[in-house]
Formats: structure tokens, C-alpha cells, sequence
């Protein structure tokens, strides 16, 4: 294991293999360096290309959650090591955080909380908010999770359109083969993009200036996906409407310029962790790897 995982994940690991939990050795080049001949499997993400070299006997990364930008697959399949993720089972709940987001934002929730709790309302009630209904939501990503989020805001009654790398003639929503383009004919702009080269700072300063004053942009695939810095200066020149973000560019440090900002609404990139969520992911990780030690095809193959 090269990081905590899970405990339900991690007791079904311990009761089916033997474990050797690598993020709480004292001494890491001497902990590999002793167990480097029994190890075929990792459990988990964040594995280069070094590490790989450092296990001869590994055959497969089977990796705890959907995206495994942390994993060096262009290494592994270099090396003929399997990976594996855990899509499809946090679909809900990933979902759920996203409306989840939106409302707070839009709504204001956190600052109605803390109006509630300073005792400022005996003085005048809140300021008068925006709904999601009637507004269009452009989702940047119209995978597994974008097509959850695209299904739950049409319940709110939004108008849902997308960009992706292909058009989807399956899907019932206008396709945007132009990100920027899509900015600017949407309200709110949802980012559930993976992480990587291909995306990354895709939503461009260019991108949040089109969404403009009143535009929101939300963001729980990757932190790298989006101008951190651009986003931070916008959103405090007011030249973007407000942000909902789960993730950030170097979690869990988040830029300060954030903190002290009304119209943003922040998240320790909480979208999967639930509890029920997490034990079918755990639950995954553990069947990718029986099924690999028994022959069978992998249940979620990346590599």
C-alpha cells in the first residue's frame, strides 16, 4: 500500500494478502530494498517510474479512486504492469457534490450559515440570492460522472449542453466542439475533466473571462484543469461571478487569494467520500487484484 487507504478496503486487503504499507516506513530506500522480492501488487496511487524499477516482481497497480494521473501508466505499460481504477461506483455521490456545490453557491449557504450563527439577522434579513433554475450549464467532460451531474440539473431544471474531445450523438445535449465558445454561451461552466497534459490549465483566463461577472464555474475533476492563478485574480476583480472548486493545483495547499473571497465556495476534495461510496471503491481494488492473481480478466483495466 503506498498510501492509507479506506479501512474496509484495507482489512479485505489484509485478510486476502499479505500487506506492506509503504507510507509508514521510517527508513523508505531500506523498507523497499527488504520487501522488493515478495512484492507483485500496489494498492493505491502515486507510482512513478522509479518505484516501479524498485519492485522487479511487480504485475499490477490497482489504484483507489477513478483517476490515476498519479500513476505513471506510459512506465507501467512500458513494463507490461497492469493498472486498474474504480469508475462508475462514485458516479452518485461524485454527482451529488457537484448540485451540492452549485446550490451553496448560488445560494450562498455557507455565508447564511455563519449569518445565522454572528447573530446578524435580528438586524435585517439576507440578501436576496440566484437560482439554477432556467440556467444553462455547460459541462467540460461528459463522462460517467459529467452524464450523473447532466441528468440531476436537468431535475433542476437547468439546460444542459457540453464539450468534449468527441461529439456523443447518443446524448440528448448540444455539443460545444469550442470550450471557449460553449463559456460564453453558458451560465455556469462545470469542470469534471481527468488531469494530465491533454487538460491541463484548459480553463483558460480566456475561458473564465468569457463566462463573465455573472458566470460561475465549478471544478471537481482536477486542480490542474483550470489557471489557478487566473481564477484567483478574476474572481477577486470581480470579473467572474463566484467558483465552487473540490480540487486545487497543490492540495491540500489552497492560495490564499481564495480565503477572504464572498463569491466562492470552498471544498477539501470531498467528491467521492462517503462512506458508502469508499467501500465500493475499496471493494474494487480488492476484486481487481483476486481476479489478476486468479487468472481472470481484470473487472476495470486502464493498462
Amino acid at each position: 500500500m503506498t498510501h492509507p487507504l479506506h479501512q474496509s478496503c484495507t482489512t479485505a486487503l489484509e485478510q486476502n494478502f499479505t500487506v506492506h504499507k509503504l507510507y509508514e516506513a521510517g527508513n523508505r530506500d531500506a523498507f523497499l530494498a527488504e520487501i522488493a522480492p515478495k512484492v507483485r501488487a500496489i494498492a493505491g496511487g502515486q507510482v512513478n517510474a522509479a518505484l516501479m524499477d524498485r519492485l522487479a516482481k511487480l504485475e499490477i497497480i490497482a489504484n483507489f479512486g477513478v483517476g490515476y494521473d498519479s500513476i505513471d501508466t506510459a512506465a507501467a505499460r512500458a513494463r507490461n504492469i497492469h493498472v486498474t481504477n474504480t469508475p462508475n461506483v462514485l458516479n452518485d455521490a461524485m454527482a451529488e457534490m457537484t448540485i451540492g456545490l452549485m446550490i451553496a453557491l448560488s445560494r450562498r449557504l455557507p455565508e447564511g450559515d455563519r449569518f445565522v450563527r454572528d447573530g446578524k439577522w435580528p438586524a435585517g434579513g439576507f440578501p436576496l440570492q440566484r437560482e439554477l433554475t432556467g440556467k444553462t450549464v455547460g459541462i467540460l467532460g461528459l463522462g460517467r460522472i459529467g452524464k450523473e451531474i447532466a441528468l440531476r440539473a436537468q431535475a433542476m431544471k437547468m439546460r444542459v449542453v457540453y464539450t468534449g474531445r468527441h461529439r456523443q450523438p447518443r446524448e440528448p445535449y448540444a455539443y460545444y466542439d469550442d470550450l471557449l465558445a460553449m463559456a460564453k454561451a453558458v451560465d455556469w461552466l462545470v469542470a469534471v475533466a481527468p488531469g494530465g497534459k491533454a487538460t491541463d490549465k484548459m480553463v483558460s483566463r480566456e475561458v473564465l473571462q468569457a463566462l463573465g461577472p455573472d458566470g460561475m464555474f465549478v471544478n471537481v475533476g482536477r486542480g490542474s484543469v483550470v489557471d489557478e492563478a487566473a481564477l484567483v485574480d478574476l474572481l477577486t476583480k470581480r470579473q467572474l461571478g463566484g467558483a465552487a472548486l473540490d480540487v486545487f493545483a497543490d492540495e491540500p495547499n489552497v492560495p490564499q487569494g481564495l480565503f477572504g473571497l464572498d463569491n466562492v465556495v470552498l471544498s477539501p476534495h470531498q467528491g467521492s467520500a462517503t462512506t458508502e461510496t469508499r467501500d465500493l471503491m475499496g471493494a474494487l481494488v480488492v476484486d481487481n487484484l483476486k481476479a489478476h492473481f486468479a487468472g481472470e480478466p481484470l473487472l476495470t483495466p486502464v493498462v
